[in-house]
């Protein structure tokens, strides 16, 4: 009896210990964003409004604002536990602190454990508030730039100190830079201003590329003779100047310079942004919600689902999602999480009727409206009835639409409906598609799809404004290099001129196979597109 008793038990605490740590998972919901977190919900609503704080500093230093986003274009962020949880969910890579995933209408950052340092914060914190500075600055301004400057402006931003009194220091020394600066390989600030001398200098080794950026733009910021140089520098860019000959018309001598630099980095006193609360501005309230059982238990499937997975991922997630589904049947957060898993895998009815479930539970559901569609659409590319099938498909992005009138999605499904069945879009479909563009300007296949139709359209100014930033990007990859063959085409070409648009697909999807994928990095930079695309 009594090793039967001692069987049981450690049958017991087998259980327990296999069992996931769900059982405190908060939402944290603001004007800019979505936290989910399985921690203290002092320490998440913490964090939430320090967010706040850092997107309202960042207003108030640049002096330009984003309008407030629908509540699903707001970024997600996941808290995903320790360092080892991170790799899990990366593969293995054990250099990434933190990623980010910009997606028309599901943007998902991922970062380790929630740290509210009062001093300078910990390396996932820095790899959030980098990614986060991009996401403002593309947002808040249609203006391309180099990728010095994209880097340097995040960098910046991103040594941020969140004050107890609600006040924030920006711009101090990026002291996860310091040893880049010091051991790696010295980057010219010539090589900074200039990409093509940068890739033919650029060896094998870690370079001080960031550091070197975050060096000149902070330099720039502060210095009151050369701080009007950079506004100068932009203009020229903006002009037509070509990336070396901007930098030298504005800044002079790069040799001079570059001494600056280098006193600038050994000097004492480094200025810092010192921000009241009464300067950043009021903050958007933090509402929290504990997450109900179900919905808790599913956290790590819903995780792994944003994260991304390939077939064979899907199917051991699916297994996962049914297990967990069947223990809580009426949880509209663990059945919106199923139809996920389920159109994952490949299994469209099975999605439908889960979304279903969930919308009946709770009619406000968005991801179960989203996961509806997604398999609606998949099947009436197979149907007979291509007009009956795809306009039952736009039924539930329909439904969203009606509570949530400015998300991405159902404007471009709605553009795509008509695409799909082959019909020349309509005016109203071209409208839905730009104005998605707009709404999520972080989305690089959108991008590309409404430049695209703009220049289809022969709205060649409008698709250039589009396309430039995208052209510009750090991190965009084949869409980068789509985004300026595009460009070249317009450049040839005279306002209205209606171009071959099928010759340019296969001229930028070639340009894109040949470009290398700049997928998570330790710095946290990330890849795009997903479902938000047009394509």
């Amino acid at each position: 009896m009594i090793s039967a008793l001692i069987r049981s038990l450690a049958a017991a605490l087998a259980l327990l210990a296999a069992a996931p740590a769900w059982a405190e998972w908060y939402e944290a919901s603001s004007d800019h964003f979505v936290i989910y977190a399985d921690d203290k919900e002092a320490d998440i609503r913490k964090f939430a409004e320090n967010l706040e704080r850092y997107h309202g500093a960042m207003a108030f230093l640049t002096g330009r604002d984003l309008e407030k986003p629908s509540p699903s274009n707001r970024v997600t962020i996941f808290v995903v536990g320790g360092q080892g949880d991170m790799r899990k969910l990366v593969g293995g890579n054990r250099y990434v602190g933190g990623f980010y995933i910009p997606r028309a209408g599901g943007s998902r950052a991922f970062v380790q454990d929630i740290r509210n340092t009062k001093g300078y914060p910990d390396f996932s914190t820095i790899v959030l508030l980098h990614e986060y500075a991009h996401h403002f600055l593309i947002g808040s301004s249609r203006f391309p730039k180099p990728r010095w400057l994209s880097e340097g402006a995040a960098e910046f931003f991103a040594a941020t100190t969140f004050k107890d009194d609600g006040g924030l220091l920006i711009g101090r020394p990026a002291l996860h830079r310091g040893a880049e600066l010091v051991y790696a390989d010295p980057v010219h600030v010539r090589e900074l201003l200039d990409p093509a001398l940068y890739e033919k200098q650029k060896g094998k080794g870690y370079d001080a590329f960031y550091g070197k950026s975050w060096l000149l733009y902070h330099y720039l910021s502060f210095s009151k003779e050369r701080g009007r140089q950079l506004a100068q520098y932009q203009i020229n860019l903006f002009n037509g100047m070509g990336p070396l000959e901007a930098g030298e018309a504005a800044f002079g001598d790069l040799d001079q310079l570059e001494r600056e630099l280098k006193n600038y980095m050994t000097g004492r006193g480094m200025m810092t942004y010192v921000l009241t609360p009464q300067q950043i501005g009021p903050i958007s309230p933090v509402a929290l919600r504990k997450l109900p059982a179900g919905e808790a238990a599913m956290m790590p499937v819903v995780i792994r689902s944003q994260r991304g997975v390939d077939d064979k991922e899907a199917a051991a997630l699916l297994t996962e999602a049914r297990a967990i589904a069947a223990r809580y049947p009426d949880d509209p957060g663990a059945l919106a999480a199923l139809a996920e898993a389920e159109y994952d895998a490949g299994n469209d009815a099975e999605a439908i009727a889960a979304a279903d479930k969930a919308i009946a539970r709770d009619p406000r559901r968005v991801n179960a409206y989203v996961q509806k569609g997604y398999a609606l659409f998949r099947q009436a590319g197979e149907a007979e009835d291509p007009k009956v099938a795809y306009d039952a498909a736009m039924k539930p992005f329909e439904a969203l639409n009606a509570f949530e009138n400015d998300h991405p999605l159902p404007l471009i499904y709605y553009y795509r409906s008509q695409v799909e069945r082959g019909l020349k879009p309509n005016e109203n479909a071209r409208a839905a598609l730009e104005k998605a563009a707009t709404l999520a300007p972080f989305d690089q296949g959108l991008q590309i799809n409404a430049g695209m139709m703009l220049i289809g359209e022969g709205k060649h100014a409008i698709a250039r404004d589009f396309l430039a930033p995208l052209a510009a990007s750090p991190h965009g990859g084949g869409a980068a290099e789509r985004a300026k063959l595009l460009m070249k085409l317009i450049a040839a070409a005279k306002e209205g001129e209606s171009l071959d648009l099928a010759e340019a697909v296969r001229g930028a999807d070639a340009a894109a196979d040949a470009a290398p994928e700049d997928g998570a990095e330790g710095e946290g930079d990330g890849g795009g597109g997903g479902e938000g695309d047009a394509s």
